[in-house]
């Protein structure tokens, strides 16, 4: 599932081995790269299941430093907040 595009192989920086890449690849000698076979796409099962191992990691880790650093004044104002839009009138 690699969308990045391939790159070319670094040329040598020697002007000896960089003149003879050169000519091996203006006359067709250079070494072929063998082909990368494609990786099959993932189903969507599998990159749910990745999203979501990767969306835990990151919540189990963010929610408990994000609530060390808050002041209580702070979290009174986020639970005042989220008390009003849960019990504000829909619509």
């Amino acid at each position: 599932m690699d969308n990045r595009s391939s790159k070319k192989p670094k040329r040598p920086r020697d002007m000896a081995q960089l003149a003879k890449a050169i000519v091996d690849e203006a006359t067709g000698q250079a070494p072929q790269e063998p082909e990368a076979t494609p990786e099959p796409e993932p189903t969507p099962e599998e990159r749910h299941a990745a999203a979501v191992t990767l969306g835990r990691r990151g919540g189990k880790k963010g929610g408990p430093a994000r609530a060390k650093k808050l002041t209580p004044e702070q979290r009174k104002e986020i639970a005042r907040k989220a008390a009003l839009a849960r019990w504000a009138p829909e619509g």
